[in-house]
């Protein structure tokens, strides 16, 4: 079975299970959960505060030059009008004492996965929840240093940040509209306070639902990969995004900005994979991390940016 049929099974059996799922719906694990084995571990949802030690890592990100030649990409094709917005990710080579087993255990995030010694994210991003036949979606876009004079009102002022951020709301609003009926935004633009490292960042999310019909259940395949990838993190339109990123950022992706989730044969929940580190074949550590790119970026403040959510929270 494909990922799409094999996930409509297990939701038509209610049979509960976790999904993890790459950015390019190539590569993909689904696992009941009465046979999760030791190697993968999550934490859905989670509201448990882990005691904050600060978790030092050095950075090695790239080359302010480098990220330059990617940046002018993006902006001649939106110039040309190939896309509006284009979530531009980079890695960074990290170094850090603990092991990725610790870093899930240590960090502090709503969502967490640890896969295989393979990779270990701790998100902050819900991708969606389905509850009593609604799905919910939380396109989360645009980030500040919660340090810098009055960041909120400076984020929520700030009209690139507003049209970034209106974008991704319109982009998850027409999905939403291929799988559910009577979409709405229930929310615009609220503020979250995150823990990255030693700084706190407030970072702007927006929520909204959709009516589903009541054998979603059926029909889970259907719906994500409807869905994917997320729409925060490619930009709008969404498979001209797609693709401008397989030629700009020159690397893959992978896990990284993929889904995971816990289906429990009543409800749903999942995350966008962000905040993400992954281990080499020779045992290094690399962080993948990036953000939106409109006309109206400022190339080192998007730099900054990419460099600020290298972290442990």
């Amino acid at each position: 079975m494909n990922l799409q049929t094999k996930l409509n099974y297990y939701g038509s059996l209610k049979e509960p299970f976790l999904f993890i799922i790459d950015f390019d719906l190539k590569n993909y694990d689904i696992i009941l959960l009465k046979d999760l084995p030791n190697d993968i571990k999550y934490s859905i949802s989670s509201d448990n505060k882990v005691k904050q030690d600060n978790h030092q890592i050095n950075k090695e990100s790239i080359e302010l030059a480098v990220y330059k030649r990617m940046f002018d990409k993006v902006q001649s094709n939106i110039l040309d009008g190939n896309c509006y917005l284009l979530n531009l990710t980079t890695q960074t080579k990290i170094d850090t004492p603990l092991t990725l087993k610790e870093i899930f255990n240590k960090a502090d995030a709503k969502f967490k996965l640890y896969y295989k010694d393979k990779f270990v994210c701790f998100s902050p991003e819900r991708f969606v929840k389905i509850n009593n036949n609604k799905i919910f979606t939380y396109p989360m876009k645009g980030t500040i240093d919660a340090s810098i004079k009055d960041a909120k009102n400076n984020i929520l002022n700030n009209p690139k940040e507003l049209a970034e951020h209106t974008m991704v709301v319109d982009l998850l609003r027409n999905d939403l509209s291929i799988i559910s009926k009577n979409v709405k935004v229930d929310k615009f633009r609220y503020i979250d306070k995150i823990k990255a490292g030693k700084k706190e960042l407030l970072q702007v999310s927006s929520e909204i639902s959709g009516e589903l019909e009541n054998d979603w259940h059926s029909h889970l395949g259907d719906i994500l990969v409807s869905l994917l990838p997320a729409g925060s993190i490619t930009g709008t339109p969404k498979r001209s995004a797609t693709k401008l990123i397989k030629e700009i950022e020159n690397m893959d992706r992978g896990y990284f900005t993929g889904v995971f989730g816990v289906y429990d044969g009543k409800t749903l929940d999942s995350a966008v994979m962000i905040r993400f580190i992954e281990k080499l074949d020779d045992g290094n550590f690399i962080y993948k991390s990036g953000g939106g790119i409109t006309s109206d970026s400022d190339m080192e403040d998007e730099y900054n940016e990419m460099i600020d959510k290298v972290y442990i929270p």
